[in-house]
């Protein structure tokens, strides 16, 4: 399977502390989203690290399809239902 699943069509806000490294979730099968657990095993996806610079609110993509991960870009508007 190289496709992920849709966790969630909407973007999970997260705080983020700068210094702190985030692993999202790419396969959409973690039961901690939007980051790994190790579900991801047998997927052939991985888990994308994100290092935070800054202390803020970000917008951790939930589908698993934005076109600039982690982040959500707004690809879940364009998903079929």
């Amino acid at each position: 399977m190289t496709e992920p699943v849709i966790a969630q069509k909407g973007p999970y806000a997260v705080d983020v502390v700068a210094g702190q490294d985030y692993f999202w979730c790419r396969c959409g099968r973690s039961q901690q989203q939007p980051f790994c657990d190790g579900s991801h095993k047998g997927s052939g996806l991985a888990p994308l690290k994100y290092h935070a610079e800054r202390t803020e609110t970000l917008y951790f993509c939930g589908c698993k399809h934005s076109h600039s991960p982690p982040c959500c870009d707004g690809t879940h508007k364009q998903l079929a239902d």
